[in-house]
């Protein structure tokens, strides 16, 4: 047996998967090494809230081996997503004795296919932030790689977590780049699903108008591959129909592709927003990657479209939902002085939301199904796109403030986010590439987008380039199977027992 106090960071979700089934570890001698790893790292980085490790290890220890993972520690992102027996917040101060007695569609999807959660991570209040500084968690996640930096938001301890080995694969969710960026910041792989994909119900039928999707953060594209088996797919009842999925994402990574790919690349976005360099750098790694797999890169502008306009539709429909999502819970849970526990971004995006005109949030989607369908023929021309995923490095903590007015943190917040939201609003997949390191040592990502539906594509091209880079070199936790040659070895993967599992 390994030297788990050592070893399980170490190691990938589908190898911690082969060692239970192969009897090699138990259960809950796995989730034991779990809450140990997460207790050695939240004093100093602050990834994780509500912990229900007692309860873990009880369901751990009475464990039967299920779907692909077995019985595989996990943690859920604190976004409000229902999963029985968890405490939440959304990462504010007025939601913090919320508690989900049953289980949402994709909690349960994750149970089944063999995950046991021992609690939430972080986010920033309401998940309405690209970094995770909320005063419900007492101060910022901060960034493994510099302690002065962000993480990333809105899902900053989910990435911190994968990051650190705590877990293999934590869930996420992205409404407007909140998988992509804790992804970039961190040094990992994260995929945003095309919209309808992966469920939303069975209480919601969408978030943000159609922005919002659920997905996971891994170190691996194998991992991600292999969980999104267990989770995509239709929903009875879903108001957005799900895209055709392969049989097995896990599989459909060891298919070639019938052809040498066509792609574009962004150096430059919209509004003359600047670009900082070592971001344009680990493009052009991106470029010589693809090029060396025998792909076609094509410099190229990006579609014309007036992102301000985007920007402001953005802002509309985050007022409009942060106030929705405040007056619900004040009917069932009056508060006196509720104001208070909010902070002061959020507390003028509920002002703005409950003054917005019902026609502004019409318009405001308008603009949203405007910009899909100017990327959705934009997409006709090219297989995939390459783009930096964030303007600038991780950001030094407090850079971005909740201690202002809405508006103007989100249009902030939007310079530094340049070429993610608009994947939201087109629904189509989007993954970070965690390719590069700046010379100061931070993650610098790219962002590599999709037609829409074509989810199992991005993943194969995502784990070429894998293979090709080895960019396990580059994660702060160095995976056991990159150490052990795995991951440059597109064959060498054990995929047969995960797809016979599943």
């Amino acid at each position: 047996m390994p030297s788990f106090d050592s070893d399980y960071g170490k190691r990938d979700g589908l190898e911690l998967a082969d060692l239970l089934y192969c009897r090699e570890i138990s259960p809950k001698e796995l989730m034991e090494s779990a809450i140990a790893a997460a207790e050695a790292v939240n004093p100093a980085l602050n990834a994780f809230c509500f912990p229900r490790h007692e309860a873990a290890l009880v369901e751990a220890e009475k464990a039967t081996l299920q779907g692909t993972f077995g019985a595989l520690p996990f943690a859920f992102k604190d976004s409000g997503l229902a999963a029985q027996g968890h405490g939440g917040s959304i990462g504010s101060r007025l939601f913090s004795k919320s508690m989900s007695h049953t289980d949402s569609t994709l909690a349960a999807r994750f149970r089944k296919d063999g995950f046991i959660s021992f609690g939430r991570t972080t986010v920033p209040e309401m998940c309405m932030a690209p970094t995770t500084e909320a005063r419900q968690n007492g101060g910022a996640t901060r960034n493994p790689w510099d302690h002065s930096r962000s993480a990333g938001g809105s899902s900053g301890g989910a990435a911190v977590a994968v990051a650190t080995g705590v877990v293999p694969i934590a869930h996420g969710s992205d409404g407007g780049g909140s998988i992509r960026i804790p992804a970039a910041c961190c040094g990992l792989y994260g995929l945003k699903t095309s919209r309808g994909l992966v469920p939303h119900g069975p209480n919601k039928g969408e978030g943000w108008g159609g922005l919002a999707v659920h997905g996971i953060l891994t170190r691996s594209v194998y991992d991600s591959a292999a969980a999104l088996n267990g989770i995509a797919g239709m929903e009875p009842g879903a108001p957005y129909a799900s895209p055709e999925r392969p049989d097995s994402f896990l599989e459909s990574l060891e298919l070639p592709f019938d052809r040498a790919l066509r792609i574009a690349k962004w150096t430059v976005g919209w509004d003359g927003i600047p670009i900082a360099p070592d971001c344009l750098a680990a493009l052009e790694k991106a470029e010589h990657a693809l090029v060396a797999l025998g792909h076609e890169v094509v410099d190229v502008y990006p579609p014309e479209l007036d992102y301000t306009a985007f920007v402001e539709a953005l802002i509309d429909v985050l007022c409009t939902n942060a106030a929705m999502s405040v007056s619900d819970f004040l009917t069932s849970n009056p508060v006196e002085n509720w104001r208070d526990l909010l902070e002061p971004a959020i507390q003028d995006a509920c002002a703005i939301g409950n003054s917005l005109p019902a026609m502004r949030y019409v318009a405001a989607i308008s603009t949203f199904h405007r910009v899909g369908r100017a990327l959705d023929s934009y997409m006709a021309s090219y297989d995939f796109v390459i783009s930096p995923t964030l303007t600038q490095p991780p950001l030094p903590l407090a850079e971005l403030s909740m201690d202002t007015d809405f508006r103007s943190f989100r249009r902030k917040a939007a310079r530094y986010t340049m070429f993610l939201a608009l994947l939201n609003a087109s629904g189509q997949p989007a993954a970070n590439l965690p390719l590069f390191k700046s010379s100061s040592g931070l993650p610098i990502g790219v962002q590599l987008i999709g037609r829409f539906g074509q989810d199992a594509e991005i993943l194969k091209l995502s784990a070429q380039l894998e293979c090709e880079t080895g960019w396990a070199d580059l994660q702060f936790v160095r995976s056991h199977a990159a150490q052990a040659g795995h991951a440059q070895d597109l064959n060498g993967r054990k995929t047969a027992p995960a797809s016979q599992r599943a």
